[in-house]
């Protein structure tokens, strides 16, 4: 039998009973995974855009897109369609979604190891938007993307004025 090196691009690794199926998670060093869903009405030029109330758990009154954490082994398109059910009562297919921008923060107020928000742009929903969660939201209601209120959360302010601009796809807060 000759003696050759064996393929590299065909390596196969067996699996033993010895060996962990997954590596443990690395809490310590794990991100906060967030959706965060721009409701674009492009014909009538507007967004949909809730307030957080006086008993939010941050930016208290500031004006924020329909966002929420992902649950533990849950897909962040699905988590994007639930959070904007359960803040706005809008219905989207997970499939209509559109990546329109990441946020990259160093530390959050419940991820002191940093968060990763998808922001994702909706074209097509049914429903109409209404406060599902007013412990958590003061209002929720379409905005002309030409009012944007100015007391807004400045990440996804970021994002959503990027998204309308066309302009750079990625951002980055609190990292020096």
């Amino acid at each position: 039998m000759p003696d050759n090196p064996p393929d590299e691009g065909n390596t196969v690794v067996q699996q033993t009973d010895d060996q962990p199926k997954a590596l443990k998670p690395a809490l310590e060093s794990m991100t906060l995974l967030v959706a965060a869903v721009i409701v674009h009405d492009k014909a009538a030029n507007r967004v949909v855009l809730l307030q957080r109330s006086e008993n939010a758990k941050f930016a208290q009154g500031m004006w924020d897109l329909p966002v929420g954490k992902s649950e533990p082994g849950e897909p962040i398109t699905e988590t994007a369609v639930r959070e904007l059910y359960e803040e706005t009562g809008l219905t989207v297919k997970p499939e209509s979604l559109k990546v329109a921008h990441i946020i990259h923060g160093a530390r959050g107020v419940e991820a002191p190891n940093g968060f990763l928000t998808v922001v994702f742009a909706a074209h097509e929903w049914t429903g109409e938007p209404e406060n599902r969660e007013p412990r958590k939201h003061a209002q929720v209601r379409w905005v002309d993307t030409d009012a944007i209120p100015t007391e807004f959360v400045n990440t996804t302010a970021s994002a959503l004025h990027r998204y309308l601009m066309g302009g750079p796809e990625v951002s980055l807060d609190g990292w020096g």
